[in-house]
Parts: structure tokens; C-alpha cells; sequence
């Protein structure tokens, strides 16, 4: 699913435009980016945890060149899905699951 194809669903079950629905799940995002980068977590009741997790440095390899690269330390994004959010998904059945390689076949 795309964000037009959220946003199209949002104005069909709820009656808002779909101008407002998306000026809404915009102004979502960009409060999310903000908060996350201010360093702080974000609690969603139900539904789950946005996290700022930090990596430790460590040493990678270059495989081409056969060196070894510092990684410094850093922080990135995390998602950690509610027990009920997870409970919803541990019923779902294989065929009903849909690819992202299914969809673009079929956009194709």
C-alpha cells in the first residue's frame, strides 16, 4: 500500500477530504521526524513504539579494496510494534500476506 492509496481509504471511511486527510498524515510524519530527532521516543497506545536506537562504533570492511572502515557511533530509527498490534498479525494466513513485488507486477 502507498501513502495515496492510505490517504484514499482514510477519506472513504471517514467522509474528510482527501486534502485534509493528507495535510493530517503529513503533519503525523513530520511531527514523528521532529521528535525523533530531538532524541525522544514517541508511545502510540495500541498500536506501538517509535525508538531512537544507538548503534555502538565498530569496525566494518571494505570488501573491494580489503581495508578496514571505522563506523563511528549513531543513532537510527526503530519501530516496535504494541502486543496487540502483534496478537492482530500471529493470525494472519500466508496467502493473504501481499509483496511488495506482487504489486509492482501488477502496476506494471
Amino acid at each position: 500500500m502507498r501513502k495515496a492509496d492510505l490517504i484514499n481509504r482514510i477519506a472513504d471511511k471517514t467522509g474528510v477530504p482527501k486534502v485534509d486527510v493528507l495535510v493530517t498524515i503529513e503533519s503525523f510524519f513530520k511531527e514523528i521526524k521532529t521528535t525523533m530527532s530531538e532524541g525522544e521516543n514517541i508511545y502510540i497506545r495500541g498500536f506501538g513504539t517509535y525508538l531512537v536506537k544507538k548503534r555502538a562504533a565498530k569496525i566494518g570492511r571494505n570488501i573491494k579494496k580489503n581495508l578496514s572502515v571505522h563506523i563511528p557511533e549513531h543513532y537510527i530509527p526503530a519501530f516496535k510494534p504494541s502486543k496487540e498490534f502483534t496478537a492482530e498479525l500471529k493470525h494472519l494466513k500466508p496467502e493473504n500476506i501481499k509483496s511488495n513485488i506482487e504489486e509492482t507486477e501488477i502496476d506494471a
